[in-house]
Order: C-alpha cells, then sequence, then structure tokens
C-alpha cells in the first residue's frame, strides 16, 4: 500500500468514527524539494522544484449549515469549527487551524461560493524539515473546496490563495514556490518557476537516479532573524543598483559596483546573481539529461551557499561531505531549503542507493553526534482528487 492510500484510509475511518457518516472525496496535496535555487525567489528569480511522494490528505464531505469542522488527525484528532458567515479570525489556541482558516478566509475574499465543509486531514510531510508541510495543507485545503465545490479557480490561484492565507494570516513572509509546485507539480518532472513571472516548465527528471532528501536534524536556531538579514541585505543590494530585484543585475555589474557597497552585501547578492543562473542552467541540463553538468551546478550551489550566503552549518557540511565522497561525480548533493540545518538533496545513481544510505545512518551520527531521517521520495503530481 503507498503512503498515500495510507493516509486516504486513516482518513476515511477516523471521519466514520468521528462524524458519524463516510466522506465524499478524498483529496491529496504533496510537500516539496527545491533541487537547486536558494533565496532566488524572494529576489524575483528562479526556482527547480519538484512535489514529492509525501501529502496531505484530507477527506472531505460538504455541509448544508455552513459551518466548517475540520479534525487533525495527527494532533490527537483535535477539533476546529467555524462558520462562514462568521468573521474568521485566527484560533486562540490551535496552530494548525489557522491554516485552514486563513486558505478558507481567502478564498471567500475572492468571492466563491464555499459550502460548509466537514474534514479530517492527516499527512507525512515531516514538520520543520523544509519540505513544506504548511504549503501542502494549504494547497490541500483549498483544493477540497474546488473539487466538491466545483470552484472555478485556477490551480494557480490555488498557490496563490495558499500563499496570501500563510503571509497574511499565519503570518509568515513566504515565496510563491511552496504552494505553486504542491498545486501544479508533474510527476517525474522537476519545475523551473519564474517567481516574477510566475511562468514555469517542467522538465524530466534524470532516469536511473533516486531522490534522497536528509534530515540533518539540526536544532535551528536564529532562522527568522537571519533570514530577515539576508533579504535586507539582497534588497541593499538591489536598491544600490537602482533595479527592482536582484534578478536585474548581471555579475559584471556587481564587481564593477563593489567598491561602494559592503563586502557582506556584496557577498549576498553574488550568491543570488550566480544561482540564478545556476538553476537556468540546471534546469537546462535536465532538459538535455545531463546529469553531469547537473552535479556540477548542485556542488556549486552548495559552495556557494556555504562561502557566500553564510546560510549551511557543520552538520550540513558534514553530511553533504560524506554523501559526495560516496558518489563522487555520478551523483549531486547540496543543502535544500533556507538554511541553518534543515535538508540536504541528494540525486544518487540508482545501483549506489542502499550503499549511501547505510553510510549516512553509520556515519553522520559518528561525525555529529546527531540522527539523521532519510527520505526516499519520487517526483509527484500535484494536488488533486483520489476518489
Amino acid at each position: 500500500m503507498s503512503r498515500m492510500e495510507s493516509l486516504r484510509q486513516v482518513t476515511e475511518s477516523v471521519f466514520r468514527r468521528l462524524l458519524g457518516y463516510a466522506p465524499h472525496a478524498a483529496i491529496q496535496a504533496p510537500g516539496r524539494v527545491n533541487l537547486i535555487g536558494e533565496h532566488t525567489d524572494y529576489n524575483d528569480g528562479f526556482v527547480l522544484p519538484c512535489a514529492i511522494d509525501y501529502h496531505t490528505v484530507v477527506s472531505a464531505a460538504v455541509r448544508q449549515d455552513g459551518k466548517i469542522r475540520a479534525i487533525a488527525v495527527d494532533y490527537d484528532n483535535q477539533q476546529d469549527e467555524f462558520d462562514l458567515a462568521g468573521e474568521i479570525a485566527p484560533h486562540p489556541t490551535l496552530i494548525w487551524a489557522n491554516y485552514v482558516r486563513g486558505t478558507v478566509k481567502f478564498l471567500l475574499a475572492r468571492g466563491l461560493p464555499l459550502s460548509g465543509m466537514d474534514m479530517v486531514i492527516a499527512g507525512n510531510v515531516p514538520s520543520g524539515a523544509g519540505l513544506s508541510s504548511s504549503a501542502s495543507l494549504e494547497v490541500a485545503i483549498g483544493q477540497t473546496f474546488k473539487e466538491l465545490n466545483g470552484l472555478n479557480i485556477s490551480q494557480l490561484d490555488i498557490a496563490l490563495n495558499g500563499q496570501r492565507a500563510e503571509n497574511d494570516f499565519v503570518g509568515c513572509r513566504c515565496g510563491i514556490m511552496d504552494q505553486y509546485i504542491s498545486a501544479q507539480g508533474q510527476a517525474g518532472h522537476a519545475m523551473l518557476i519564474d517567481c516574477r513571472s510566475l511562468a514555469s516548465r517542467s522538465v524530466r527528471m534524470l532516469a536511473d537516479v533516486d531522490l534522497l532528501i536528509v534530515n540533518s536534524n539540526v536544532r535551528r536556531g536564529l532562522v527568522d532573524s537571519e533570514y530577515n538579514a539576508r533579504r535586507q541585505q539582497c534588497e541593499a543590494a538591489a536598491r544600490h543598483f537602482n533595479v527592482k530585484a536582484l534578478r536585474d543585475v548581471s555579475l559584471p555589474q556587481l564587481e564593477a559596483g563593489a567598491a561602494e557597497l559592503d563586502p557582506v552585501v556584496v557577498r549576498r547578492a553574488r550568491h543570488v546573481i550566480t544561482e540564478n543562473s545556476r538553476t537556468l542552467d540546471a534546469a537546462d541540463a535536465l532538459a538535455r539529461q545531463d546529469a553531469r553538468r547537473l552535479f556540477t551546478l548542485m556542488a556549486e550551489s552548495q559552495v556557494s551557499m556555504r562561502e557566500d550566503f553564510d546560510i549551511t552549518v557543520p552538520p550540513i557540511d558534514a553530511l553533504v561531505a560524506l554523501i559526495q565522497e560516496r558518489v563522487g561525480a555520478q551523483g549531486g548533493v547540496r543543502m535544500t531549503g533556507g538554511g541553518f540545518g534543515g535538508c540536504i538533496v541528494a540525486l544518487i545513481p540508482s545501483a549506489l542507493t542502499e550503499e549511501v544510505k547505510q553510510a549516512i545512518v553509520r556515519e553522520y551520527p559518528a561525525r555529529t553526534g546527531l540522527q539523521p531521517s532519510i527520505y526516499l521520495c519520487r517526483a509527484s503530481d500535484g494536488a488533486g482528487r483520489l476518489r
């Protein structure tokens, strides 16, 4: 049985047991991993994520009374209830419920005709690992209303609605990548996304190469403050060159104006500018199935994140080195996500995957004192109806 089918059965069982009748449908939305393109999204740049086969699943049924009732299996079947006719405000204690409430609130703000809904929610996207469990939840809720209410809303607007819920209701300043790929991913493909125009193109993943995600399980400390500092440094560099975002600055321009900028700001800008180029190059490499070029670009991205953007930490560097030692030029590995811990993403020849997993389990704790969490994934479809 697939992981997703297991979630569907759990949500349906809890629905029947707690609500006393059968759900009308089951909806899924995946998490994601970014292959390359780090801290480029808020600089109007490019990213190359894929949806992964870890999901949020919602079993749901339409209600006739305008009430929303949501049950979270992963939080001991906690329940939240609110009315579409009333003000939708943040829940005072249930954090997970705010992703549901915010998504519903902004669907209503679009003037869409929503009904009441009973929903039982469960997921296996690792929380806090940088694999977008929150975006998966927002998109799953939006998709549930789209499917059961027959809403005339595009998958892009489902993504934008989820981003708005996270930005303006939950209070987290995220870019569009996470919701975009969760709503619109394609099995067996990564997706190059232009974070300015919101245009995209799918590129086929490498044949006979496995997608491995490893959570370093580093306790992430000053992530928010460090993220905000880097965002401000990037904005300062863009202002200096009188452009909207670093997307509009070339490397020769940066080098010509470097003497007038703080050296730290120069390094931050250099990462973003070169990462945008690497991401475009990586999409082209994937399109022509040029594994060696893609792996080289991933290695260059790791160096740039470490040396110019200062967002890796010693356990992450150790994990990357450990995997790179095993695969050499036959695979690619880099940190993925905002930094200061979280996960690495590796593309590994299928014949070497088991050996690499064993090496991680054996050697990562010895080098760092930490236990890894390993996820062997497939590039998967975006949100949709299961039944």
